[in-house]
């Protein structure tokens, strides 16, 4: 999708090359308090450990409640969108709530959100999860606002995760 440095140097790799990997890290896991709600909050291709993590909820038939809010430019830009969708239509314990802030740029039709996660949208979207966690994933800058928005409405450190994802 775009040109970064990890990306041209995976494109010299031959078959066969050596390639070391370490991981994976973090700490972007489902908790084994299952009474807790979670919120997940994902800017563009930071939804990627917020798959597996509903994946795994719904795999494990969990009926702790999640929220996945998802921000992307444009839905042409939002990876797993679809599946998320999906899921959340099958899943009464999942929602999704997808907001797009650059559909001047789309080809595509979209009736759902258009702001940016800021405090508002996050004080409206969360009223009904008190004492949530909130993960966090995406560039530094929205990361960074997101988790000043949730301090602001209350949310504790301790009940904050996050995750930049730089040059991807």
């Amino acid at each position: 999708m775009r040109d970064s440095p990890f990306k041209n140097r995976l494109t010299t790799l031959r078959v066969g090359d050596p390639v070391r990997l370490a991981g994976p890290f973090g700490s972007l896991t489902l908790p084994l308090d299952r009474a807790r709600a979670i919120v997940l909050i994902a800017g563009g291709i930071g939804v990627t450990p917020f798959v597996s993590i509903s994946r795994q909820a719904e795999h494990d038939q969990r009926n702790q409640r999640i929220l996945i809010l998802y921000s992307n430019r444009r839905p042409e830009d939002a990876a797993y969108l679809s599946e998320l969708t999906q899921r959340a239509q099958r899943n009464s314990h999942i929602a999704l709530v997808a907001t797009m802030t650059g559909m001047e740029r789309s080809t595509r039709r979209w009736d759902g959100e258009r702001s940016r996660v800021d405090t508002a949208l996050l004080a409206r979207l969360t009223e009904g999860f008190p004492q949530a966690l909130y993960f966090i994933a995406g560039p530094p800058e929205m990361v960074d606002a997101i988790q000043q928005a949730a301090q602001r409405l209350g949310v504790a450190d301790d009940a904050i995760r996050s995750e930049e994802f730089f040059g991807y």
